[in-house]
């Protein structure tokens, strides 16, 4: 049988940001016939307009409930005066499918640095320039990065993704989707504890 669990997110997603300990656990403690694999759901299309202040504040709200929520989890709430905030994240999806074609090891790489770029260095993580710098730290090839980044190749992957995590229905990130022989089901993501979601997809895998 075959069987995946699908990591559906986005890059400047907060709430991915908060997921990442319980998610780096569940997947160590995967059993090893499950393959993960990860989906780039595309939170916000390509825009060079500055983002509306309602919905500035709606993130910044965001912020404060997942620090009152999730354990260890803070933001530099000085991005959003040091900035003008734009709301794209194609162009962070797209760095981390560059990155993926150097390996999956710079893709889990350039996702850290971007996030702590954005959460906690306050740097604006729509821009290109952001994304160049986060690249050259993580050790990519910076040539082959910014050729890949901008190719016609990259773009199509990422719709492809993000038409992947429609037909899974998915609409909200992050989220976790077992894949058994063609049968999907969700597993409801937990920001706190590992093993419930690790209970969910063993009892899953007894079912089938």
């Amino acid at each position: 049988m075959n069987t995946s669990l699908y990591y559906i997110h986005d890059p400047l997603c907060s709430w991915c940001y908060a997921f990442k300990t319980s998610l780096s656990a569940l997947k160590q403690a995967l059993p090893p016939d499950i393959e993960f694999k990860r989906l780039l759901g595309g939170l916000a299309p390509d825009s060079t307009e500055p983002m509306p202040l309602a919905l500035q504040q709606s993130i910044q709200q965001a912020w404060h409930r997942i620090e009152q929520t999730v354990p260890g989890v803070k933001f530099n709430f000085a991005f959003w005066s040091n900035n003008t905030p734009i709301r794209s994240t194609y162009p962070a999806c797209r760095s981390l499918l560059a990155a993926r074609k150097q390996g999956i090891e710079f893709e889990d790489r350039l996702l850290a640095l971007i996030q702590e770029a954005y959460y906690q260095h306050a740097q604006n993580p729509a821009l290109d320039s952001t994304l160049f710098e986060c690249a050259n730290q993580a050790n990519l090839d910076s040539k082959q990065f910014e050729l890949d980044y901008r190719s016609h190749e990259i773009d199509r992957q990422l719709q492809q993704e993000i038409k992947t995590a429609r037909r899974f229905g998915v609409c909200s990130y992050p989220s976790l989707i077992l894949e058994q022989n063609g049968k999907i089901s969700p597993v409801a993501v937990d920001y706190l504890n590992y093993r419930t979601m690790l209970d969910d997809i063993e009892r899953r895998l007894i079912d089938r």
